[in-house]
């Protein structure tokens, strides 16, 4: 089965972040304290091996092996679970150990990232600010004016139909309003075409902390504001109407009862892929062409389409969640670490591994590149299938926190899943989920 992007249990390009292994670094770095100390490294960018440490197999051969021609510089590629992954980052920083040259700098993990200092600033090696225009996604890496990593994929939240089934229960297969939407699966339910029309991960995870951040989002607001203030108690707030809506299609039966114990993996896989719901309103990108479209996974092969994720009076812009690359400071080659991000995230290069120029060039299971450019090339060869919904959404992607990830992140994403999933279950109700990670919010954000 091909990898596809998924925020809990992956095995894939990512995978659920560990809050336990995340504060115990945040304690024995002292936040930050001797995080930014590093024992420095090599100058040498030619003659010498690399260490990249990511959570997938590697790139072609023939790339590698170009890219030391080109360079001088030998990479040993190592393929780490993404949970083992972050522990083995945190272990090697606050040991001030050697672990990788270059290692995965994830999106929700920038602001904890750069509060420690354990990583070098990307800015002092590559130029940055030219690079802003054509990777979107290149914010969600950006900590204290400084950039923590290089996003060397694209991966944002998207809504997904089956269109066959939106349009076999006569209702519109592509709603602008989340009232439409809402009415649509209402329809598609009394109908009998399906009986449970909408996916959402209800399992204590992960996933079910960014389907409430891109539907926070659609609702017309910010989970958290730039000083990482909740803005989601209130019943007025669109965190808090986002909540009582997923809670809401669980309870009316427009979600599968058996879904308060499906993660947003199974959901794609069980579900989705298999024409038992007819929509999952916070997917990822790329999920159509990896999954929903392959035979060997799927019995919806061309039936399912991306939508514009609908909003409160139109369609809604959609959340990043991507991949990054970056430099830990106990690198022993940091300059040629920079040589080869710099190699792995240009954009010519990222067109090759999406398939762009030739099977032989793919990097079997690569998502969407970072850069518009290689995306656009995809579209216009007809490689990437619904690059025409897919380029504008890229292009209009935000953040998921005004001001970048908490450094407290993993224990809040803890508390919103935990506390959403118990309000989904009905042992506590959605205002008091929402008063509990609000509190947790506070709590962290304060220090406390």
């Amino acid at each position: 089965m091909p990898r596809i992007r998924r925020r809990s249990g992956r095995t894939g390009w990512r995978g659920t972040v560990v809050a336990g292994v995340a504060a115990c670094a945040l304690v024995l770095a002292g936040c930050g304290g001797n995080g930014n100390k590093s024992s420095g490294g090599s100058t040498e960018t030619t003659g010498v091996t690399i260490t990249v440490a990511l959570a997938s197999d590697p790139p072609p051969k023939a790339a590698l092996d170009a890219f030391t021609k080109q360079t001088g510089i030998t990479v040993k590629w190592v393929n780490i679970d993404w949970d083992s992954l972050q522990t083995k980052i945190s272990a090697a920083a606050t040991a001030k150990t050697y672990f990788a040259d270059a290692t995965d700098v994830d999106w929700s993990r920038v602001g904890q990232l750069g509060k420690l200092g354990w990583f070098y600033p990307m800015e002092s090696y590559l130029d940055t600010k030219s690079l802003a225009a054509d990777v979107p996604q290149l914010a969600s890496f950006t900590s204290g004016g400084h950039v923590v990593g290089i996003p060397y994929d694209a991966s944002f939240m998207v809504t997904t139909v089956n269109t066959q089934i939106f349009e076999k229960a006569g209702a519109d297969p592509a709603p602008q309003t989340i009232d439409a939407y809402t009415a649509a699966l209402k329809k598609i339910k009394a109908s009998g075409v399906a009986k449970y029309p909408l996916n959402i991960p209800f399992a204590a995870a992960e996933g079910l902390s960014t389907y409430w951040y891109e539907t926070t989002g659609a609702f017309g607001g910010t989970v958290l504001d730039k000083d990482g203030k909740p803005q989601f108690t209130t019943p007025d707030s669109a965190g808090f109407k986002a909540a009582q809506w997923m809670v809401d299609a669980l309870k009316t039966g427009l979600v599968p009862p058996g879904n308060i114990n499906v993660a947003d993996s199974q959901g794609q896989q069980t579900l989705m892929a298999k024409g038992q719901v007819a929509s999952t309103f916070s997917d990822y990108s790329g999920t159509v062409g990896t999954l929903y479209n392959v035979p060997d996974s799927s019995s919806v092969t061309g039936k399912v389409k991306y939508i514009k994720t609908p909003g409160v009076t139109g369609p809604a812009a959609n959340l990043s969640n991507p991949d990054g690359i970056g430099i830990p400071k106990e690198a022993k080659y940091p300059q040629a670490a920079a040589k080869f991000i710099e190699w792995f995230t240009d954009a010519k290069q990222q067109a090759d591994f999406a398939g762009v120029n030739g099977p032989a060039k793919a990097f079997q299971g690569y998502p969407i590149p970072s850069h518009l450019s290689a995306v656009q090339q995809m579209t216009a060869k007809g490689n990437l299938v619904g690059g025409d919904v897919l380029v504008p959404m890229l292009q209009g992607s935000k953040p998921v926190f005004e001001g970048g990830a908490p450094s407290w992140y993993p224990k809040f994403s803890n508390a919103v899943y935990t506390n959403l999933h118990a309000a989904a279950t009905g042992s506590m109700t959605v205002e008091a989920a929402m008063k509990a990670i609000g509190d947790t919010a506070d709590q962290l954000g304060s220090g406390s």
